[in-house]
């Protein structure tokens, strides 16, 4: 039976020191957004406890998630740091979701409101 041989010296060696890839960012940035996300979680409570109704207050509810989730990708998730390509291919799929589901509010508003005259209300209403 033949024996098979390994050469090892081939083998490139990896180096004694490791190039640092991760920027290190202060300590006091993460702070201060922490900071900012909590002063916002109050502001977003601060609604709900005063009593505000209506369109202004899911639009102060919508506005202050919107600012959270920006805060945590641009910072925590290293988003604010990433190149202007990465930035786009992860940013610009919501918001083609979000302008086609504008776009299409009305054209829903409008089939509900025909469908009413047409058939009319909904037994029990």
């Amino acid at each position: 039976m033949a024996q098979a041989t390994v050469d090892t010296s081939a083998h490139v060696q990896a180096p004694a020191t490791v190039p640092a890839e991760h920027q290190q960012h202060p300590i006091k940035l993460y702070l201060v957004v922490w900071g900012l996300l909590f002063v916002l979680s109050v502001c977003s409570y601060l609604v709900d406890y005063i009593g505000l109704q209506g369109y202004l207050r899911w639009s102060l509810i919508v506005i202050f998630m919107l600012l959270k989730a920006g805060l945590i990708v641009a910072v925590f998730m290293h988003m604010a740091w990433e190149r202007l390509a990465l930035i786009y291919a992860i940013l610009l799929p919501p918001i083609a979701v979000l302008v086609f589901v504008a776009l299409m509010a009305p054209e829903a508003h409008y089939t509900m409101l025909t469908r009413l005259e047409f058939f009319g209300a909904a037994p029990g209403n």
